[in-house]
């Protein structure tokens, strides 16, 4: 009689464990999957649990603390991330009006006839002023990039788009003696895009090509919707060349360069789900955007 209630004893005892076994990895189940919600929500929610099991409740009660601090530190940071984005639109755009006017008399000195040394201080000035202007503008385009509050998606021509972009800076390229290579594929490239912020990305990598390249240029996509342009850039090194994509980075050989033209095109390019990199070998610098086909990715 003794062993059977002995064993009678041990499975009463093993079924309890189970039991407490299952309620608690039941419990960290809706922990996990109510703590990745709460990190990707936008919410106020705490986390709640349907067991009683004290261990569980206390390990929900702290997490719900950490939770709390975390909301309000984003908020903190968003808040402040506003404020400073609305400071930057303002600031750029209260600067346009006196650099408009200075620019304007400027032109009316230049039609005056000078000695030879105002002559140069005005032409001194008159870069900086140029450079103080483009700074301006990038600042401003900055802003509203990283304030995109939405993307116009639709079917773009990534065959297209780079052509339009291409022949827009075609004065520039000839100015600067440069006959540019480039390779297409045959059929279109179609991906689900907004055509104005994949414009704005080829422009500004074009634009930068031009400022470090030594006399080439290069660009080729591909039927996968990859993008790749390079040109010798001796000016440059793999230090560098990594840090082009830095907000406000600039290199000595970019003279005039603001260091917001290829930041502003990796937020665009990663707000449009794609990818872009850049590479320095051989003396050259290789910048490449791809976006990937969603039913057949890279």
């Amino acid at each position: 009689m003794l062993p059977w209630l002995i064993c009678g004893a041990l499975t009463l005892a093993v079924l309890v464990l189970l039991v407490k076994f299952w309620l608690l990895r039941r419990s960290l189940d809706e922990i996990a999957r109510q703590l990745g919600e709460r990190l990707t929500q936008d919410t106020n929610s705490p986390i709640f649990l349907s067991t009683r099991d004290a261990h569980a409740r206390r390990l929900a009660a702290e997490l719900n603390i950490h939770l709390k601090e975390l909301r309000r530190q984003r908020q903190r940071f968003q808040q402040g991330d506003t404020e400073l984005k609305n400071a930057i639109t303002n600031i750029s755009h209260d600067l346009r009006t006196p650099l408009t006017a200075i620019q304007g008399y400027l032109d009316l000195l230049e039609r005056e006839e000078q000695p030879e040394n105002t002559r140069r201080y005005l032409d001194s000035i008159q870069n900086r002023m140029e450079a103080m202007t483009r700074l301006t503008e990038e600042l401003f385009r900055y802003s509203l990039a990283a304030d995109l509050p939405e993307l116009k998606l639709e079917p773009v021509d990534l065959r297209r788009c780079l052509e339009e972009s291409l022949v827009s800076f075609y004065a520039a390229m000839t100015q600067r003696g440069i006959t540019p290579n480039i390779s297409l594929p045959n059929t279109p490239v179609v991906r689900v895009l907004d055509s104005s912020a994949v414009s704005r990305i080829f422009g500004n990598i074009i634009s930068n090509a031009l400022k470090y390249s030594d006399g080439d240029f290069s660009a080729a996509l591909d039927s996968r919707g990859t993008v790749a342009f390079f040109n010798s850039a001796r000016g440059l090194d793999p230090v560098s060349a990594g840090k082009l994509f830095d907000r406000f980075y600039t290199v000595e050989t970019g003279q005039g360069s603001t260091g917001l033209g290829l930041s502003i095109a990796r937020l665009l390019t990663e707000r449009l789900g794609g990818t872009i990199q850049a590479e320095y070998r051989e003396e050259r610098l290789y910048l490449t955007v791809s976006f990937p086909n969603p039913d057949h990715p890279l």
